[in-house]
């Protein structure tokens, strides 16, 4: 619901057509923007706080006061980062001659790393891949899947959309759509080209048999009978549990996105540069990718209390003579 106060909400509502005009914002993250500002708006105008006044000190109550309700600490960064840009894009339309909000800093979030897959459990669930389906259609679009997914990257969600288009003659990189409706290229390795060299040659031998008995055919490189047209995320999450369990691993520890993870972190490790790994990932702020320094970090902290011999403290015995 809108908050009652007309300056508040026009300057919301500009707001949030300069994000989706100028930064192409996604529909999902302009709903959010609107739900948190709406409620700070309308938190401001009952205590007769007026947006263009409002200060710094008004700015901290409306977060204590967030705190007061429980509200996790990512809920209030997130409001507090919705309120600043608001607050920066008013400074910036000249509505305000100053920035309450710029020097504010939030609970920021938790300190949790994203768990990943180290390189034995990737080799597996490749193999399982291979092996792993009823048919040979069925296990040459599983390893298509599972070689694509760890190669590049790449969201499941923008996996399975990917248009049969976009995977035609053995292209040594694919145009992605990601967040924001941004595309991006990522790079393909040569399994990952000879995998989806397979499967499409399989996809245009189905394509060429539906034109010659006029059934429908599909434009997605994964087809399925969903009502979007191709496998779904659910379908592609579903699908890595069963392959999990096929190499022999917890289902509970492989997800799409923990491959994702193993992209970016196994890249790093490698010696990629960080800015090119954002690139790859599709990240808008370096700040996103930078949480993969942590992972290797702590993997490399945990290989050292593990295997170095003065890792348990020193040892009880005598000097050498």
């Amino acid at each position: 619901m809108s908050p009652p106060d007309a300056t508040a909400a026009r300057w919301i509502s500009t707001f949030l057509e300069a994000q989706a005009a100028e930064r192409g914002a996604a529909r999902n993250t302009l709903l959010a923007y609107g739900r948190d500002l709406r409620d700070f708006a309308g938190w401001a105008e009952r205590r007769a706080l007026p947006l263009t006044t409002l200060t710094r000190a008004d700015i901290e109550a409306y977060l204590v006061a967030c705190d007061a309700e429980g509200l996790a600490a990512t809920t209030r960064a997130r409001r507090l980062s919705a309120i600043r840009q608001l607050f920066r894009f008013a400074w910036d339309e000249g509505w305000r001659t100053d920035d309450p909000a710029a020097e504010l800093r939030g609970p920021g979030r938790p300190g949790r790393l994203p768990r990943t897959l180290d390189e034995g459990a990737v080799d597996r669930l490749l193999a399982a891949a291979r092996s792993h389906g009823r048919t040979e259609a069925e296990r040459l679009r599983n390893t298509c899947l599972m070689e694509l997914l760890y190669a590049t990257g790449l969201r499941v969600s923008e996996l399975v959309s990917l248009p049969l288009a976009a995977a035609r003659g053995d292209p040594e990189m694919l145009m992605v759509r990601g967040k924001g409706g941004k595309d991006r290229l990522v790079p393909l390795s040569r399994p990952a080209r000879a995998a989806l060299a397979a499967w499409l040659a399989l996809r245009e031998a189905d394509e060429a048999e539906a034109r010659l008995t006029r059934r429908p055919s599909s434009r997605f490189l994964f087809p399925s009978r969903s009502a979007a047209g191709h496998l779904t995320r659910h379908g592609a999450h579903a699908l890595i549990k069963d392959l999990a369990v096929a190499a022999g691993l917890s289902p509970d520890s492989v997800s799409p996105h923990r491959l994702r993870h193993a992209f970016a972190t196994h890249l790093l490790a490698g010696g990629a540069d960080l800015r090119v790994i954002q690139t790859l990932l599709g990240h808008a702020d370096i700040s996103s990718t930078e949480i993969y320094t942590h992972v290797l970090e702590e993997r490399l902290r945990r290989t050292v209390l593990d295997h170095h011999p003065l890792a348990a403290g020193p040892a009880d015995s005598a000097d050498d003579p």
